[in-house]
């Protein structure tokens, strides 16, 4: 019989890492998936490998504190009414809304594996700080990470490739499921032709006025189609750059200002000197385009995949 596994996604690049390791694991185990709440992207990206269900999401980058309480307890409710015993291993993605599902699954005396996010260098997350004491694995991406909190180094969870990589031309701007404001507004100040532009949350309007020759989308449950096909990519932190690693493209990361919760620029250098990208911290049209410049030059590392290394550990517990 196939071992049943729970993997917690958490959303944007949280549900990449869920998506690569459900990767490895399509056909050697029977995958279930829960899924933030509203998060429709996540659900039709994980639905393809299992059954899939949604839990409230406790906290996003700008959540208020006296939210973030009322929806943790609202989680941990619903948590309680979905987990069930006959879960052989339950995943988190590392994102705070993996914490109350792992809780009830430790409770129930089940085996919790959590995968820590690649960006972090100078600090482990909250999210691995409650779960490592509960946690039978904990997945680290590089040996760096080891400094900050102790676990077991499988490598990067990098995705299979699900199409060939190509040239289009064109720039991809991704700000992943939040946005990018900062990042949308100074490339919009270029008189680049060949941009495609991913905003999240924010509104594209403004940016379709000012381009009404770039692509413009919100989402996009082909992704890695985006990815696969373009020159050179801009963007934030998140899957995307493992992504990018897969299909040999050129990366510029800008960190996001406004995200004030999450990784800040000495991550971004040191996960840019992990895959040969180049960062920009002080946001100007000029940086981002000599940014490029330098980019478009570097020859991008080779990795072995962590996906398959925590999918065999996974399968031998």
């Amino acid at each position: 019989m196939l071992k049943k596994v729970l993997i917690l996604a958490g959303g944007g690049g949280h549900t990449g890492y869920g998506y690569a390791l459900a990767q490895s694991l399509h056909g050697r185990a029977s995958l279930h998936f829960l899924v933030p709440k509203g998060d429709e992207l996540s659900k039709i990206r994980m639905s393809r490998f299992g059954e899939v269900k949604i839990l409230t999401k406790p906290r996003g980058p700008k959540t208020p504190n006296h939210q973030f309480i009322l929806r943790f307890f609202r989680a941990l409710y619903e948590a309680s009414k979905l987990l069930s015993n006959d879960y052989d291993v339950v995943v988190s993605t590392g994102s705070n809304f993996c914490v109350a599902p792992a809780f009830f699954a430790w409770l129930k005396g089940l085996p919790i594996v959590n995968i820590e996010s690649p960006v972090r260098f100078t600090k482990a997350s909250k999210t691995a700080r409650i779960l490592r004491p509960i946690s039978t694995i904990t997945a680290l991406h590089w040996p760096e990470q080891k400094r900050i909190l102790k676990g077991n180094v499988v490598g990067p969870m990098l995705p299979k490739p699900e199409t060939r990589s190509w040239n289009g031309g064109y720039i991809l701007v991704t700000g992943g499921s939040f946005g990018h404001k900062a990042l949308f507004n100074a490339i919009s100040e270029s008189d680049l032709e060949d941009v495609v532009m991913q905003t999240g949350q924010v509104s594209p309007e403004q940016y379709k006025k000012r381009h009404p020759s770039w692509k413009i989308i919100r989402y996009s449950n082909k992704f890695h189609e985006l990815i696969a096909g373009a020159r050179l990519i801009m963007t934030h932190f998140g899957s995307t750059v493992l992504e990018a690693l897969i299909y040999r493209k050129p990366m510029v990361i800008v960190p996001n200002p406004e995200w004030t919760r999450t990784v800040g620029v000495e991550d971004a250098r040191f996960l840019a000197k992990k895959v040969n990208a180049v960062v920009v911290s002080d946001i100007t049209l000029d940086n981002l385009l000599e940014a490029m410049k330098d980019a478009a030059n570097r020859e991008l590392p080779i990795f072995s995949n962590g996906s398959d290394n925590l999918a065999n550990m996974i399968l031998d517990l």
